[in-house]
């Protein structure tokens, strides 16, 4: 049994499959399977696996990895967890920048002193609609990975980051008008794309007992693209340097991300689209609860990052270099923290942690209530980071979930082993971008929350009380639909099929 791989081909030169089990991979240059050959079965967002095809015409200049099991502890152990991690590592990079330059914005607004003609309304509703477009592509996104493959796909993201931060380096003058910038703005918005692909990708390369680590790792290392770009521009800032330095920065760094994508990353052949899969996991009632969860904890993080500063300079009178040097830690911490939001949902259950995460993110969000009332800036920004860490901790607590509900409904149809998992795979790859998409919305209702209430109170405390509303939401929609048991007497049949899943959310 063994891997086979072209002459010449640079994963053959380097010897990363000389030593797998019989037929369990082989990689080249984008050459389809033998007549015959069995497709992998590891599926992505929106994902299936690939059914046996005859070959076609070969495509030089692509990697390919033709089978991947990393269900199968023995092809894992000796070979899939380092091909799988060497695939994490790059595409991290590719989505830091990514979210670094969707981000940028809420970083550019801090430059634009009086002389750029824009209120803080305009500022808002400019962060606003960047999050927007960001929310939106990742539906295209995640998909993009099954038609061009996982490698190529971040090549393409990472090239296509380019547009917006050039764009942004020509008008980035006073003297522009406001539809300009907002529209700069919007195509910056494709940056927050990066992150559907990516976690479509990495979910692909892991197997289920991994998934938790592996995507909170993969997300947290693209978040703190945030606070990266926010250090940066504080440097930048620090020097009386101002905006087209920063995006200057950017520009070699998008190239160099690109680069090493292509030769350190490959595809997954076969990971494909399934249509079906992705109208089943819309039908699905749990995709759309999990997109509501995912609301509370990424649309927290992602529009607390575009709006914190902004809140800073008009509520607090800080200005763009005293703002900058407070940003920048929230992001920071809630980033770095998504990884152990995933290894305790691993251990504990994604359900639990979740629920108390959103007690604290209440508890939290009353404080500041108060805080702006009081304008105690110490206190105000000592709360935030607070939320922003329990932001980051349920971003990895609700994202581990997804395909622990999966499995358990498939358990739950009576299925087993195999077939369970791959009906699970099915669904909560499928699910995934669905939920990464809206949650991302939910970036966008706290910068309009943010604007309305700054245009009618002169405060943000008006937001912050809606806010608080919604984690009391998310907590009673956690417990009730997750972890509350079922009461009262029921049938023998509905014991068997809703009892049994029911408790089994749990641990999800």
């Amino acid at each position: 049994m063994r891997a086979t791989f072209p002459s010449g081909h640079p994963q053959a030169q380097r010897g990363n499959a000389s030593s797998l089990p019989s037929g369990l991979i082989t990689a080249h240059h984008r050459e389809p399977p033998e007549p015959g050959a069995r497709g992998g079965v590891m599926t992505a967002p929106g994902t299936a696996p690939a059914p046996p095809t005859a070959p076609t015409a070969q495509k030089r200049g692509s990697r390919w990895i033709e089978e991947w099991d990393p269900e199968n502890e023995t092809f894992w152990n000796e070979k899939g967890e380092k091909i799988a991690r060497r695939n994490l590592v790059f595409s991290v990079l590719s989505e830091h920048i990514g979210f670094s330059i969707w981000t940028m914005w809420s970083v550019l607004v801090l430059f634009m002193g009086p002389e750029y003609g824009l209120t803080p309304a305009d500022k808002f509703l400019l962060t606003s609609m960047v999050t927007l477009v960001g929310a939106v592509v990742r539906v295209p996104y995640t998909f993009a990975v099954a038609i061009f493959g996982g490698r190529n796909w971040t090549i393409v993201s990472a090239g296509l980051l380019l547009v917006p931060t050039i764009a942004a380096f020509t008008v980035m003058e006073p003297g522009t008008s406001f539809n300009t910038f907002l529209l700069v703005g919007l195509i910056a918005g494709i940056g927050g794309g990066n992150f559907a692909s990516s976690m479509t990708n990495i979910n692909a390369f892991f197997p289920l007992r991994k998934k938790g680590w592996a995507l909170g790792l993969n997300a947290g290392g693209g978040n703190i693209g945030v606070p990266v770009i926010q250090l940066i521009a504080l440097a930048v800032i620090g020097a009386s340097g101002g905006p087209r330095v920063l995006l200057g920065i950017y520009i070699p760094l998008i190239v160099i991300a690109a680069i090493l994508a292509a030769l350190f990353m490959d595809n997954l052949a076969s990971v494909k689209n399934d249509t079906g899969a992705a109208k089943d996991a819309a039908k699905d009632a749990h995709t759309w609860i999990m997109a509501f969860l995912y609301i509370g904890t990424f649309g927290s993080f992602i529009g607390y990052a575009f709006a914190f500063g902004q809140v800073l300079q008009v509520q607090f009178g800080r200005t763009p270099l005293q703002a900058a040097y407070l940003t920048f830690i929230g992001p920071l911490l809630g980033s770095l923290i998504r990884p152990v939001g995933g290894w305790l949902a691993d251990k504990y259950g994604g359900a639990r942690i979740t629920l108390y995460n959103y007690v604290g993110m209440a508890a939290a969000t009353g404080i500041l209530v108060f805080a702006s009332m009081q304008k105690s800036l110490g206190l105000f920004v000592g709360v935030f980071v607070v939320l922003f860490v329990l932001s980051g901790l349920g971003n990895g607590s609700t994202y581990k979930m997804i395909p622990g509900i999966f499995q358990a409904k498939a358990v739950a149809r009576g299925l087993e082993g195999e077939e369970a998992a791959a009906y699970g795979r099915r669904l909560s790859g499928a699910s995934m971008g669905l939920i990464g998409a809206v949650g991302a919305l939910g970036g966008v209702a706290i910068n309009l929350a943010f604007r309305q209430s700054f245009i009618s109170y002169g405060s943000g405390t008006g937001a912050f009380v809606a806010f608080l509303a919604f984690y009391g939401l998310c907590f009673a929609v956690t417990w009730a639909v997750y972890l509350r048991r079922p009461v009262g007497r029921v049938t023998a049949a509905s014991s068997a099929s809703e009892s049994k899943p029911q408790l089994s959310y749990a641990e999800v």
